[in-house]
């Protein structure tokens, strides 16, 4: 629960609860107001209030401790300083721009959380009066507004039971909702007649691993139920290991489906289960008027937001399932923006089940809660073998030169001269660059001096013009942004390289390490459990990932047999580029004569649109009789429905697809629906300037030979078994899988595909 703690072992107190809490839960009102100012970074707002605090004389003091009690709940904080000669107690606030243009909203939460201050420094110190300073310090002029209020102690202790009333209620309620929810979560059967096979070794390696505390990889085949699997076991683990909240996160839409449905299943069968469930979707899907600026004067579902936030919020928390068309539904009936009452209600909900990034992207929203509440977490994360090329994305940023030229045509004044200055250092990067890719040591100092005066005179810019929208300035002033806090981290971790084009170059932080940002993210949750089909071998995601040394493994046995899946390797084709054009007829061949021994359901995968489009054009024009679709390079939801649609328990045919792509991983064709799979490729990644450093780079940090297999060979075996496992689903299916490429029948990589198959090696032709 948001900020309250149970020490309800019960001894007192039994709330407590942050003054910043407890200011926001009760004083906000007003509008929602998004309009963009710029405003500090944390670095800025630390270093703003050292240089306040040090204009102070010698006997001021910082960081004051305050706390006391109302009722049951205890209120606690630290405010940022006092001033004993004066009797004055501060609250600093960093900002830029025009204070002026500050949303009145704003400033009274500012005095809401300064007066609470005040009538807990009156408590301590027996006195009747004090004086409470608001001071404004502007990062740009580094000058000081203050706004100074006389209060009685009497009137600042009314104002804090005021608060106070108003959230013990609500804490009370939540609670009570807690107590609940663990002694119906010590009770809660499984929801099924029994696990399947596989099912229970992985939900006791779940269980186990939040017994101890510690983060786990846990390799489990598709269809044994990884779902219920992982999230039985920490509902259960909940109670007794004292758990805030479980967060489900997938890197697919298809696996946050599951994981809703898996908790429906799950207070189907337990229908007094007082669990929340939350579902966190994207701004842009969940925005009700993408047209409108995000603030009351234009969209009517910001004006008054925190004036209906609490009947909105109390309707919700009613509901069973709090899915993305439940949360709309509570949300307009109560007009209030359906994306913001989700960020609100994720303080509330026990699951939350969102995207990869809501934990631990660089300015994620679970994990900063986590940190600013002091939950006790456990983070699921499905399909885990996604996380590598995720997290890589999270943590690198890229400039093109190309919106800089634009940018620099729709400003003018002392902002064109600022935007010209980087143009310039920037022409002298492309000039000095002897070759069309080139990676550098380190990011050239006298550029980012450069960058870093442009985003500073950018952000002073839109400070000072809050009403000006220019969103392509907007626009790279964010990726401005994101590259300088990369840059002030850039280690072996990363790539800093150059790429030139005709119209400009693109300057990149290429992470490809994320361990060293994510093991902030294991350390804050209480457990962390990865878990997908293909997570071997362990030791490259332990050291990509940065997971702790305490991490355990586990590697769920098969509940299928070998008889189940034929796999068959063609190693008598060759699929490498330069033998690209000789493979198509017999790979063509091949595909016939099996669907002809077998007429059904099959997916054939191939490593690029081109190679399976030329393919197609062999196999279509000697074996017309075979139906055929394919993947088209864009394709919509719509698109996607279609091609999955001919997939039947009565149909036949081939679909040619892409392998990496949509059709790779987390689909469900069990049964005739899918019987077998052509996979035409090691589905190794390409072969190219950047994917050679990063060879480098790996072979330099950990050890020789890991260049190859942790750039090349890994990632492409796991699209590979990925494809591979979309042909077996249940216990009663059967069929069968063709690797096709002479390498697939090598030791080294033989050893990667999954213990349970046995393959077969097709004699030459």
């Amino acid at each position: 629960m948001s900020s309250i703690t149970n020490t309800a072992v019960l001894q007192a107190p039994a709330y407590s609860v942050a003054v910043r809490a407890l200011c926001e839960f009760t004083a906000k009102q007003g509008d929602l107001d998004l309009r963009f100012t710029p405003s500090p970074t944390a670095q800025e707002g630390i270093a703003g209030h050292a240089q306040v605090t040090a204009r102070r004389a010698d006997s001021y003091q910082r960081e004051l401790s305050l706390e006391g009690r109302f009722g049951s709940l205890h209120v606690r904080g630290r405010a940022d300083g006092y001033d004993p000669q004066q009797h004055q107690l501060e609250e600093i606030k960093t900002f830029r721009g025009d204070l002026a243009a500050m949303p009145d909203n704003h400033r009274q939460l500012h005095w809401a959380q300064v007066k609470v201050y005040g009538h807990l420094q009156c408590q301590k110190l027996d006195c009747a009066s004090i004086t409470l300073a608001l001071v404004y310090f502007d990062i740009g002029s580094q000058k000081e507004t203050v706004l100074v209020q006389e209060h009685q102690a009497t009137e600042l202790e009314q104002f804090f039971q005021l608060l106070c009333g108003r959230f013990l209620h609500w804490a009370e309620q939540e609670m009570a909702h807690r107590t609940d929810r663990d002694s119906a979560l010590l009770g809660m059967p499984f929801p099924h007649a029994g696990f399947r096979p596989g099912q229970r070794e992985l939900a006791e390696a779940m269980y186990k691993a939040s017994a101890r505390a510690c983060c786990l990889l846990a390799q489990a085949p598709t269809g044994i139920g990884k779902t219920i699997g992982s999230l039985f076991p920490l509902l259960k683990a909940s109670a007794q290991h004292s758990l805030d909240k479980i967060f489900f996160l997938s890197a697919k839409t298809s696996g946050r489906q599951l994981a809703l449905d898996a908790l429906t299943i799950i207070k189907k069968n337990d229908p007094s289960l007082p669990l929340r469930v939350l579902e966190l979707v994207a701004k842009t899907t969940a925005c009700e008027n993408p047209e409108l600026a995000c603030h009351g004067d234009s969209c009517p579902l910001a004006s008054g937001f925190y004036d209906r936030l609490a009947a909105a919020r109390s309707a919700a928390l009613q509901l069973p399932l709090l899915d993305r068309e439940s949360l709309r539904t509570v949300a307009l009936a109560h007009q209030v923006c359906p994306y913001y009452l989700g960020t609100e209600l994720a303080r509330w909900c026990d699951v939350m089940v969102g995207d990869y990034n809501y934990y631990f992207d660089i300015s994620a929203l679970l994990y900063g809660l986590t940190v600013a509440n002091g939950w006790r977490v456990s983070v699921l994360v499905d399909e885990a073998h996604n996380m590598v090329s995720r997290a890589r994305k999270m943590y690198s940023a890229e400039l093109d030169h190309v919106n800089l030229k634009a940018v620099r045509k729709t400003v003018a004044g002392d902002m064109k001269k600022v935007l010209d200055r980087l143009h310039r250092q920037w022409l002298q990067l492309e000039k000095d660059q002897a070759s069309e890719y080139a990676t550098y040591p380190a990011i050239p100092e006298k550029f980012l001096q450069t960058l870093q005066a442009t985003g500073a005179a950018i952000g002073s810019y839109f400070a000072d013009n809050p009403r000006i929208v220019d969103p392509l300035l907007q626009r790279f002033y964010f990726d401005v942004l994101l590259f300088l806090r990369l840059a002030d981290s850039f280690a072996d971790h990363s790539l800093f390289d150059i790429t030139s084009a005709p119209n400009g170059s693109a300057l990149c932080i290429r992470n490809m390490i994320p361990g060293p940002f994510l093991q902030a993210r294991f350390a804050a949750s209480h457990s962390t459990a990865l878990f997908s089909a293909t997570l071997s071998p362990w030791n490259y995601y332990g050291d990509m990932l940065g997971m702790p040394d305490t991490t355990a493994w586990v590697d769920v046995g098969s509940p299928f047999e070998a008889a189940q899946l034929s796999v068959n390797i063609a190693r008598h084709i060759s699929t490498r580029f330069a033998h690209r054009d000789q493979s198509l007829v017999p790979i063509a061949e091949l595909m016939a004569q099996q669907y002809d021994t077998q007429a059904g359901n099959y997916l054939a995968f191939f490593s690029s649109f081109d190679y399976m489009d030329k393919v197609l054009a062999v196999f279509t024009e000697r074996y017309p009789r075979v139906p055929v679709w394919q993947q088209a390079r864009r394709m919509d939801d719509s698109g996607r429905t279609q091609f999955l649609a001919r997939f039947t328990p009565d149909s036949c045919g081939i679909g040619f697809a892409v392998l990496g792509g949509t059709f790779g991983e987390g689909i469900d064709l069990p049964g005739a629906r899918l019987i077998g799979a052509f996979i035409a490729t090691l589905g190794l990644p390409q072969f190219n300037p950047v994917n050679e450093q990063i060879r480098l780079r790996m072979e330099r940090l950990f050890g020789s030979g890991s260049g190859y297999d942790y750039t090349y060979l890994y990632p492409g075996l796991q699209k590979v078994v990925q494809a591979a496992g979309r042909v077996i689903r249940t216990e009663s299916d059967r069929g069968v899988v063709h690797l096709i490429d002479d390498r697939f029948a090598r030791p080294e990589v033989l050893q990667l595909l999954p213990g349970w198959w046995q393959v077969e090696t097709a004699k030459e032709s």
